[in-house]
């Protein structure tokens, strides 16, 4: 996926193939909260902005790890779903057949919810960074600290649903209540992106 053209990329996200799918997308959206993170920070460099050289040189290397992390979470997505559904593929015609089918799809399950939960944890950290970012850093590029943090929310919320479709399978209590928790946690992640696109367009709008 790191050497895809967009475009084939596209292609297969409109394929009737059951990965790349919505977590792949969940993920990369994320990636791309990060870059225009790192994009504002490094407009945010020189005599100018000195006083908070230390801040924009640690949010430059943060976003940088992340934009990679994201991307190998849109990788480990596309692998965590395929694991699912060679899972139900297995065979059930005996009574053991049948239980190992089912520990193989719940282990799946897990695997899969894991996955978005990641990326939920990447996209509330783009939206830490931006609130950080946004008394600082460079007015002329202050709309791409909005739209870093939509990005950012589109990823958490989907990722959200992507736990969420997994949780009914999974019988491990402890990923379970994990799981939950970070799909619980979603709501102030938009909430927390929604007020600095607000303070942004509020500046914007003068």
């Amino acid at each position: 996926m790191r050497d895809e053209k967009i475009s084939d990329f596209l292609s297969r996200l409109a394929d009737r193939v059951p990965a790349p799918g919505g977590g792949a997308a969940a993920a990369l959206q994320a990636a791309q909260a990060a870059a225009l993170l790192g994009m504002v920070a490094r407009y945010s460099t020189g005599e100018k902005y000195a006083g908070h050289a230390s801040l924009v040189e640690r949010i430059i290397g943060e976003t940088d790890e992340l934009r990679s992390r994201a991307l190998r979470l849109a990788e480990d997505d596309e692998a965590a779903f395929t694991a699912v559904t060679e899972a139900y593929k297995l065979p059930k015609d005996t009574d053991e057949a049948k239980a190992a089918r089912s520990a193989a799809i719940a282990e799946a399950l897990v695997g899969a919810g894991r996955v978005p939960a990641e990326v939920a944890g990447v996209a509330e950290r783009a939206v830490g960074i931006a609130e950080e970012l946004l008394p600082t850093g460079n007015r002329n590029v202050v709309s791409d600290i909005a739209a870093a943090t939509e990005a950012a929310r589109a990823a958490a919320t989907t990722a959200r649903v992507n736990i969420e479709i997994n949780l009914g399978g999974i019988k491990d209590e402890r990923a379970r209540a994990e799981l939950t928790a970070v799909a619980a946690g979603v709501d102030d992640v938009a909430a927390r992106a929604e007020r600095v696109t607000a303070a942004v367009r509020a500046e914007i709008a003068r």
